[in-house]
């Protein structure tokens, strides 16, 4: 459950527009696709259903049930609809209304600090999968749970997907057999063969992490819940996650590097086709 105060919670209830059981403008089914959308959870589940059922109780039920995180990121984007809102429809916002929104982003800052893994967000599928959505999503529940140790065989799991993908997406040729970190090293030597890396420093960084998903093999057969194992401790789980996600991070980058360059590329060769 999160730990907002109660003058938090007067500040959010007062900045949310919460009096006589409403959140802001939402409709019941507008509420319900909105929290969906930024957290994944179904807000009209038993789970929340709490007093009279109304928007506000719900929302106040999710506060009481749900972890820091979670009820940060949900305020953060109820913000950013009030903010949007705003100035969408031209409404101009008192002195009280914008210092209340500023105490209320840091009530935000402040939720958002105890999430274990940094930037756990990035560890998305990377292909249009049921399967490995429902990976991807029962991993970062346990993230939020701060359950980090419970998920490294899913994580392992995960990240051979991944990287197996981005392998078939740029025509490499990986074989089923093969373990996580040849897999990563395939991807590696096509970085550095198409002069997508700047520095020897990625580089060396980059080739480490191949020895380090070696290592990850070794914890995912001796040190998870893939078998019966006695499970690695939080600590060195949640330094396993946050490199996992910090490697997932720069990935994403090159791979919007090489998006971004291709579309130019197809731009330029639209113009050069141009009958004139």
């Amino acid at each position: 459950m999160s730990d907002l105060s109660k003058i938090e919670r007067l500040k959010l209830e007062k900045m949310l527009d919460m009096g006589g059981g409403y959140v802001l403008d939402f409709s019941n089914r507008t509420f319900e696709e909105f929290i969906l959308e930024s957290t994944r959870l179904e807000i009209y589940s038993d789970k929340y259903d709490f007093w009279s059922g109304s928007k506000a109780n719900r929302l106040r039920a999710f506060w009481d049930k749900e972890p820091n995180y979670l009820v940060g990121k949900l305020t953060k984007d109820l913000l950013e609809y009030w903010k949007t809102n705003n100035l969408l429809n031209g409404n101009e916002v008192s002195k009280p209304e914008q210092d209340l929104y500023e105490e209320c982003l840091k009530i935000v800052d402040r939720l958002n600090q105890d999430v274990p893994v940094e930037q756990f967000e990035v560890l998305q599928p990377n292909v249009d999968d049921k399967d490995f959505n429902m990976l991807s999503k029962s991993i970062r529940e346990s993230i939020i749970n701060n359950e980090p140790e419970s998920a490294l065989d899913r994580l392992h799991t995960f990240v051979v997907k991944y990287v197996r993908q981005l392998c078939l997406d740029h025509g490499l040729q990986v074989d089923k057999e093969k373990p996580l970190h040849s897999i990563f090293g395939e991807y590696v030597k096509f970085l550095k063969s198409n002069e997508l890396i700047d520095s020897n420093m990625t580089e060396r960084i980059l080739k480490s992490s191949i020895s380090i998903l070696d290592a990850f093999n070794s914890v995912r057969n001796t040190q998870s819940f893939a078998h019966d194992n006695p499970i690695l401790n939080y600590n060195e789980s949640i330094l396993i996650f946050n490199n996992v996600s910090s490697s997932i991070r720069f990935i994403e980058s090159v791979e919007q590097k090489i998006a971004d360059t291709r579309k130019q590329n197809e731009i330029d060769t639209n113009w050069d086709d141009l009958p004139f």
